[in-house]
């Protein structure tokens, strides 16, 4: 039997490849013969670094990166030199997590540590970049890591603007005659799932801007420099478009690489499936295994289990699923190209239990095992 198996990370638990290879393990128990192949899986959140990098045979490389508020901080990025690929997540160097609750102002917040990531990335050789950009702290519309790498933006004297949003109040001027060289051979794969323009009450501001410490006052004036600035960039790249799908995304983050870096904004999960080509092993497999931590009701919309099941559909593989949890709505998935799913738990624990990754490993592989006894019975009958 040839199986494929792409389970996204449990969280807090177990990796991509830790759950897929815990699942190999209970599989082998059975079928020692099976042929089997894991593959890492993520949805462009958190996690996708890790995965994508382990899965490709990359390295992880950290360094001193500059942090939302300016304190130098320590960021990480997957580098696979074979592919001159990066693969980084926005959040590890400006993202929520790293200030604290009573720190966090959009008006001081900047992107300016993504953009050296990106620097020392290219200096590395990379030209092809895959990057997530959820959980960003910032409302600065990219200008910070759009800055790191030679773009201008200038005040009505010709100097630099401040950091953060409050530096697009006195914004005059866009150049990019500074701008690495090296960004004209590049190519930006950004995963984005919201759809949010640039400004407006569904904009960055409106929208994502309270829960990065604005109040109503702060919001009012953001969306303002905000509009400015899309105005601003469309004289210098006509391309531009503040009502663009996902502009709106990273606290304009994703307007930035649209009209700077001439990115492109996608499904995290099928962005992530394209990348590790998963269509070629499935094609092969008489099964398909994906799962996650939990499945819910959010599984379905758009979630990287599901883009699995969908992807094997197309060659009409069976789809099993294996979870940390399921909650009732979990049912939702049989209808989007999971035919069964499997809980791992085998007791009620604490959640610092169920999290434990030795005992998830061992749950996994058990729970695995004795799927597939039941499917080695049926298959002898």
């Amino acid at each position: 039997m040839n199986i494929t198996i792409a389970i996204d990370s449990f969280k807090g638990s177990l990796s991509s490849m830790e759950a897929g290879q815990a699942v190999a393990e209970g599989i082998r128990r059975v079928s020692p013969q099976a042929a089997i192949r894991v593959r890492p899986l993520a949805d462009g959140g958190e996690g996708t670094t890790e995965a994508l990098t382990a899965g490709l045979g990359g390295e992880l490389k950290s360094l001193t990166v500059t942090g939302p508020l300016g304190r130098p901080v320590t960021a990480s990025y997957g580098l696979i030199r074979e592919r001159k690929m990066a693969v980084l997540e926005m959040a590890s160097a400006a993202g929520l997590t790293l200030i604290s609750n009573e720190e966090r102002n959009p008006l001081e917040a900047t992107t300016y540590g993504v953009g050296e990531m990106i620097r020392d990335a290219i200096e590395e050789g990379c030209r092809h970049f895959l990057v997530g950009i959820g959980g960003s702290a910032t409302n600065d519309g990219g200008t910070g890591m759009l800055s790191a790498l030679g773009f201008q933006f200038l005040d009505s004297d010709g100097q630099p603007i401040p950091l953060g949003a409050k530096g697009l109040e006195k914004l005059a001027r866009i150049s990019a005659e500074s701008a690495r060289p090296e960004l004209s051979q590049c190519s930006f794969h950004i995963a984005c799932d919201v759809t949010n323009p640039l400004c407006g009450e569904n904009g960055c501001s409106a929208v994502y801007g309270p829960q990065k410490g604005a109040d109503p006052e702060m919001i009012r004036q953001m969306d303002k420099w905000m509009d400015h600035y899309g105005d601003l960039a469309a004289r210098t790249f006509p391309s531009a478009n503040k009502e663009a799908p996902g502009a709106g995304a990273a606290g304009g983050l994703g307007f930035a690489f649209l009209t700077f870096l001439n990115g492109s904004l996608e499904s995290g999960a099928e962005m992530v499936l394209k990348e590790i080509n998963l269509k070629d092993d499935i094609r092969e497999a008489d099964l398909v295994i994906t799962g996650e931590g939990r499945l819910d009701a959010q599984t379905v919309m758009g979630k990287a289990p599901i883009g699995v099941a969908r992807l094997a559909k197309g060659y009409g593989k069976p789809v099993i699923a294996f979870s940390g949890a399921a909650t009732r709505e979990a049912g939702l998935c049989n209808h989007h190209g999971i035919d069964a799913f499997f809980p791992i738990m085998r007791g009620v624990v604490s959640l610092e239990e169920a999290l434990d990754p030795k005992e998830a490993r061992l749950n996994a592989a058990d729970t695995a095992e004795q799927v597939f006894r039941l499917l080695q019975l049926k298959l002898s009958c």
